[in-house]
């Protein structure tokens, strides 16, 4: 798949070196001379000529969803374009934009972002993947990114962040103009805090939206209930209405899940129908989605086990990308840690979505 640029002095500027054996006849001597100025000139045409880079390449779309608003995909892909360095607001990805897709039968994996975050959330990970031969799209989830917090807090948040990851499954096999690169059969799931929650109910978890009151009549000061009285609290209501069917996926082989949030929504049975290959990643200090009832219910809950790993010291949002990342924790290394998490992700989406 990748492009080395091996060949190019030998053949991309037609400097074909003679191999005739040497005798040192004037008229040999001048054509010595003549071949060794053709090869330091050609030398110096491949030392001025920019090398080809391998990079992520990343596309912008718009996508409709008819139950919602627009959904904003930023997907990143296998190139072997030349990166530059994009402004982003906060964010600094070195990414080559537009530039053309490599490979065939590319494996898929989907992002679900965290409660007020974004597409760029985890773009470090995107682009790891993407440089291992991965095509990965991450969105908007619709009312709970940086710039709308309507659904924040909320049961139908809840509900509907599962429905839009099946949706733009449903776009980049169905109508992404690049789908024909795709291996449908190969498709994984990263998802941090909420989006935890929201790939848990992907992979077939299933539920129980009246655990979030139990939890809050039982532990009124846990900050999970501290987050949804200050955002409306309809979860707490006494009798939430449940939906009809909740938005699962089989097509989803594998999921990477970090410091899940909600998980206390998982009730005995709630996670028996996971059956994929997970791999948990865990903050030993999250002040924000205690393990107590958010990553130790789904270890114990899950039927298999785990590929578990437990950052030691750090807070909740670690797991965001390197400009964003807050370990709570004085000299932690954002950078040096992501790297080792970004390896273990590729890894991990490497082995379980191996080409069949």
């Amino acid at each position: 798949m990748r492009r080395t640029g091996t060949d190019r002095f030998s053949t991309a500027h037609g400097c074909v070196g003679s191999h005739q054996p040497l005798r040192l006849t004037s008229t040999r001597f001048r054509t010595i001379l003549g071949s060794l100025a053709s090869l330091f000139a050609c030398l110096l045409l491949f030392l001025l000529t920019p090398a080809s880079a391998d990079a992520a390449a990343q596309q912008q779309l718009s996508v409709s969803d008819p139950p919602g608003a627009t959904l904003r995909l930023v997907v990143w892909y296998p190139s072997a374009g030349v990166p530059t360095r994009q402004s982003l607001g906060t964010f600094h990805p070195s990414v080559a934009i537009g530039a053309p897709i490599e490979g065939r039968r590319l494996p898929l994996v989907v992002i679900s972002h965290g409660t007020g975050g974004s597409a760029y959330s985890h773009y470090d990970t995107a682009i790891a993947l993407a440089d291992s031969g991965f095509v990965v799209v991450s969105f908007n989830h619709t009312g709970d990114n940086y710039a709308d917090q309507s659904r924040t807090g909320s049961r139908i948040n809840l509900i509907d962040r599962p429905r839009q990851l099946r949706r733009v499954i449903d776009y980049m096999l169905n109508e992404w103009p690049e789908r024909a690169r795709l291996d449908a059969d190969r498709i994984g799931m990263f998802g941090f805090s909420l989006g935890g929650f929201a790939t848990l109910v992907s992979i077939g978890g299933v539920p129980d939206l009246g655990r979030t009151r139990q939890l809050c009549l039982e532990n009124p000061s846990a900050p999970d209930c501290a987050f949804v009285r200050s955002h409306g609290g309809d979860p707490l209501d006494a009798e939430p209405r449940l939906p009809t069917r909740w938005a699962h996926d089989p097509r989803v082989k594998a999921a990477v899940i970090a410091a899940p949030a909600a998980s206390y929504v998982f009730g005995p049975g709630s996670l028996t129908k996971v059956s994929v290959p997970i791999q948990l990643w865990t903050a030993a200090n999250d002040q924000d989605a205690p393990a107590r009832w958010n990553s130790d219910v789904v270890q114990h809950g899950l039927a298999q086990s785990t590929e578990t790993h437990v950052v030691p010291k750090a807070g909740h949002r670690v797991f965001l990308t390197p400009e964003i990342c807050d370990p709570g924790v004085a000299g932690f290394d954002c950078k040096a840690f992501h790297e080792q998490l970004n390896a273990a992700i590729v890894e991990f989406f490497g082995s379980h979505l191996q080409q069949r």
